[in-house]
Order: C-alpha cells, then structure tokens, then sequence
C-alpha cells in the first residue's frame, strides 16, 4: 500500500496559479502511475491528469490541456500539478492516486491507494 500526502491548496484568484504536489512512501514508487482528480461539493469525483512514474505517457482532461501541467520527480517520489489560469470551476478537493496499471487512468476505480486530499478554491 502505498501513502500518499497531497499538498499546496489554499485560495486562489480567478486567472491565478497553485502547484500541488502528491509525496508517496513507498520503495518501489516508480513501478506506479499517478493521478490527480478532484470533487466538488455534491459532485461525482472526476479525473484531471496522470502520468507514468516510469515513463512519459501524460494524460488530461480537456478542460484543462494548456492550463495544467503534471510532472514527476522519482527522486523525490513526488507527483506535482501546476495549475494555471484558474477558474472558479476549477474549485474542488484534489486528491492524489497511485496504481500499478499503465492504461485506463481517468477511471477512479483503477486507483489502489489515495491521499487525503487538498482544496483548492478559485475566486474573484
């Protein structure tokens, strides 16, 4: 199992920027890839981005190609989530997953382990 801390939310303005980062414990780190989603109050918890731990496959939801970036640092065993030009839809609590599978990563269920979660609240 691996643990998963995910950190760098807070408030933010409309067109503004955040950088999240995801810290995993675990030794064999790069044998996973991750991913970020998020939920909003009263909505289904939907994907954002993923990537390959050992690899350069990269992954995003259309709504944010061109304003978020995901990036990796296996020596830090640490995933990260640059966001960009945030918009008030973009609200939500972000949470980190992990899972050994290489393919179908915008579906939450192939997901083994998640963080805790960090909110991010986009406002004027």
């Amino acid at each position: 199992q691996v643990q998963l801390v995910e950190s760098g939310g807070g408030l933010v303005q409309a067109g503004g920027s955040l950088r999240l980062s995801c810290a995993a414990s675990e030794r064999t780190f790069s044998s996973y890839a991750m991913g970020w989603f998020r939920q909003a109050p009263g909505k289904e918890r939907e994907f954002v981005a993923a990537i390959s731990w050992s690899g350069g496959s990269i992954y995003y939801e259309d709504s944010v190609k061109g304003r978020f970036t995901i990036s990796r640092d296996n020596a830090k065993n640490t995933v990260y989530l640059q966001m960009n030009s945030l918009r008030p839809e973009d609200t939500a609590v972000y949470y980190c997953g992990a899972t050994k599978r290489s393919y179908g990563l915008a579906y939450f269920a192939v997901y083994d382990d998640w963080g805790q979660g960090t909110q991010v609240t986009v406002s004027s």
